[in-house]
């Protein structure tokens, strides 16, 4: 086998759990500090992504606006 050949290996729920209740308190929060690369998106992705911030957005707007439309109104 060469280095460059990639072998996975899978590990069964059981044996992570096993390693996750083997390991001290500073262990696992060293484990957990480890940073996660960001995803590469489609096209297609970024425009749902993308959309759906700008929903949110102004979906907020439209909840404050009623709010302060119904305490004008008081």
């Amino acid at each position: 086998m060469t280095p460059h050949e990639k072998t996975v290996e899978v590990i069964s729920s059981t044996d992570h759990d096993m390693v996750l209740a083997s390991l001290e308190r500073g262990q696992l929060a060293g484990l957990k500090r480890r940073p996660i690369a960001r995803r590469r998106l489609t096209g297609l992705a970024r425009v749902v992504v993308w959309s759906l911030r700008l929903y949110l957005v102004f979906m907020t707007v439209v909840v404050l606006y009623q709010v302060w439309l119904s305490q004008r109104q008081s």
